[in-house]
């Protein structure tokens, strides 16, 4: 004879008046002790992509000012302009390549910056690609 020999065999005990606790909610109540609070926040922090900022080579970056100076020519037609631009992420090294579609109100060459009619703002040294109707020759 056994010690829990008496015991072994009975029903498991089921109450009349509660629902039993599903899975989900019963690892839940353990939630509050977990012991490394915003762990998986800097894991998917760490784990998130930045691309690194492309160089432009000095043909390029000509390309890109004859752009800017077709623009500039037809600047009181507002035109549409699709810039693709680099944006610094906030808290990595790197960031990512947006673009950033809209019509050119002013190219402020003092402030190295292009105003958008929705005054939006775009630096200069941000631009990585200019395209538009008016400047499709290239």
């Amino acid at each position: 004879m056994n010690k829990y020999d008496d015991i072994i065999n009975l029903p498991h005990y089921e109450s009349k008046t509660r629902k039993r606790m599903s899975l989900e909610a019963r690892s839940a109540q353990f939630a509050p002790f977990a012991a490394l609070t915003g762990y998986d926040d800097k894991v998917k922090e760490t784990a998130r992509r930045t691309d690194k900022r492309i160089e432009l080579s000095d043909e390029e970056y000509n390309i890109i000012n004859t752009k800017l100076q077709i623009i500039k020519e037809h600047i009181k037609e507002q035109p549409e302009i699709n810039f693709v631009i680099f944006v610094k992420d906030k808290l990595k090294d790197g960031g990512k390549y947006e673009e950033v579609n809209g019509k050119v109100r002013v190219i402020d060459e003092v402030n190295e910056e292009i105003i958008l009619v929705d005054k939006r703002k775009i630096l200069l040294k941000n631009i990585y690609d200019i395209n538009g109707e008016i400047i499709k020759i290239f």
